[in-house]
């Protein structure tokens, strides 16, 4: 026999657990400190610093003139209309803010906590995913990425063989629609091993896995057949073809087959890379390929049919034994030298919390053999070009938006500091939840030099 109290704890503790786990949630989810940025009143001119276009040549002393959003004028001496209002950066350098070309950055806070993590749908084929809906423009990774001087990245769904679509967010907003530079950037696939794989990790025979291989090509294939059934039947002007039912799925991936939209590729191997390229042939898709560990072994293939790399960080291990240590770090040279467009991302293990390190790639690329201009290029102006926003941000000139960033040195050296950065114009709160942690513990340094100043053994660490 159950009581009515013990029926009616019975009852109501799942509803407490429920309850329990959503504030744990909310309590992980909790919002950034940092306020988005106001649109200023006036146009305004820095002045006195080094401008560096990445389009062009360095102008030093000069001055950078945006009003309404965008750059208006740069050079030496640029006229200003009477309500301007003028910041002296003398000494100061101005770059283009960074570009990370392939980010989960608002889609995952901590990545051991599921409820945090929002980077993939359930399922192989979710090409209707936009994944802009999904960012938190709340997260604590934001303000510190911008920090690193990042302002813009391409947020990409993690799933399984159709991810979905991605887009270029901008590192300020109140909501995602603030944040959404372009959306439907890119249908990502995940584009399975050709080659089958002896690792402890993998508990699938050699011939599971081409099976598995096999299978995930041919629903591919599949997809991509019925994704063009379904345009050809709405297209034909016949009752039946009006009574067609709407599927979001096919419906996704018109742009794709109508070339609209490119099929960003993640593959790294050569022979990933090779499958890859014929499919996207043999469909007359445009690709491009992110992570392109192999990349420069068929640079050929890349540099006859114009396929861009977004290489997926230079900070790596080799993936073979046989490979040269540096082969990470000299990829994107290779592939300069071999002619092939490419930019570099933020790869890490850690994902978005790491993405304050995207100039830390490109700086050991610049180490390893690559023109420091390249490798500057590489993470502001080629990640916009490929991804089809360089009409609006990846350098500073006239009609572009003003985003952009103060510096006192290159941004590529672990010393520079970012001093100030703009998003479209509108200057941002560049504090953070790093910054916050350093003041806080400083103080407790402090407070333990005081108490213990006199304490053989212990010192002011301050001091």
């Amino acid at each position: 026999m159950v009581t009515s109290n013990e029926h009616l704890t019975m009852k109501t503790s799942p509803y407490r657990t429920i309850a329990v786990l959503l504030l744990l949630a909310c309590n992980l989810m909790k919002a950034s400190d940092e306020i988005p940025g106001t649109d200023p009143l006036h146009p305004i001119v820095l002045t006195g610093g080094t401008i560096h276009p990445i389009s062009g040549e360095p102008v030093e002393g000069g001055q950078l003139l945006f009003d309404q959003g965008r750059i208006v004028a740069l050079g030496k001496q640029v006229a200003l209309p009477a309500d301007t209002q003028s910041l002296d950066i003398t000494g100061k350098h101005i770059y283009p803010g960074l570009f990370d070309a392939h980010s989960s950055l608002g889609l995952v806070e901590i990545n051991m906590v599921r409820a945090t993590r929002d980077l993939a749908e359930s399922g192989s084929l979710n090409s209707n995913v936009r994944v802009e809906v999904a960012v938190n423009p709340d997260s604590e990774m934001i303000p510190v990425s911008r920090s690193g001087g990042v302002l813009l990245t391409l947020t990409v769904p993690r799933g399984d063989l159709v991810a979905g679509r991605s887009a270029v967010l901008q590192l300020d907003g109140w909501t995602w629609e603030d944040m959404t530079l372009q959306s439907l950037v890119g249908m990502h696939v995940k584009w399975p091993p050709i080659t089958p794989l002896s690792h402890w990790s993998i508990n699938k025979s050699f011939q599971e896995q081409m099976d598995q291989r096999d299978e995930r090509l041919r629903q591919l294939q599949h997809f991509i057949d019925d994704a063009r059934n379904y345009a050809r039947a709405r297209s034909v002007s016949l009752p039946a073809a009006r009574d067609l039912g709407y599927d979001a799925r096919l419906e996704a991936m018109l742009p794709v087959i109508e070339r609209q939209m490119p099929v960003i590729v993640l593959a790294n191997e050569l022979q990933q890379i090779e499958s890859a390229i014929a499919f996207s042939l043999r469909e007359n898709l445009k690709l491009v390929l992110v992570g392109g560990y192999d990349a420069a072994r068929c640079a050929e293939l890349l540099r006859q049919h114009r396929i861009p790399v977004i290489i997926n960080g230079t900070l790596r291990l080799p993936r073979r034994r046989s490979d040269p240590y540096d082969d990470p770090f000299t990829l994107p040279e290779r592939l300069r030298q071999a002619g092939i467009k490419f930019c570099i991302a933020n790869h890490s293990r850690f994902g978005a919390s790491n993405v304050r390190n995207l100039p830390y790639h490109a700086a050991m690329a610049a180490a390893h053999g690559l023109p420091r201009e390249e490798a500057l290029r590489a993470i502001t102006l080629y990640p916009a070009q490929i991804l089809g926003v360089a009409d609006r941000v990846g350098s500073l000139e006239p009609g572009k938006h003003a985003t952009l960033i103060i510096t006192d040195g290159n941004p590529l050296e672990t010393t520079t500091h970012v001093l100030a950065a703009f998003i479209q114009g509108r200057r941002v709160d560049l504090n953070d939840r790093h910054k916050r942690l350093w003041s806080k513990y400083q103080q407790k340094y402090r407070q333990h030099g005081a108490a213990t100043r006199n304490v053989p053994g212990l010192r002011d660490p301050l001091k």
